[in-house]
């Protein structure tokens, strides 16, 4: 079963082919969200080294980060390299 663990946003790795998929509106519409119900799912993120690197839940990482948060609520997961 996965643990939901609390992350530092600033230690969280996003590739790059992961932030192509941005999309600002999107990202918007959840900042409201989590100022009115506050996250509801956690992102995935794998360890590699000294950081995370995220799997899951780009839009909920850059909505928390617009809102001002320095953590955020993350399953630790086995995933493997791309």
């Amino acid at each position: 079963m996965l643990k939901r663990q609390c992350l530092v946003i600033e230690e969280i790795y996003v590739p790059v082919k992961r932030r192509q998929t941005l999309n600002l509106a999107k990202v918007a519409t959840l900042a409201e969200s989590v100022l009115e119900e506050g996250q509801k799912a956690p992102i995935l993120v794998r360890a590699d080294e000294k950081r995370f690197v995220l799997i899951e839940g780009l839009h909920r990482l850059e909505a928390c980060k617009a809102l001002g948060e320095t953590t955020i609520s993350a399953y630790l997961v086995q995933a493997r390299q791309h």
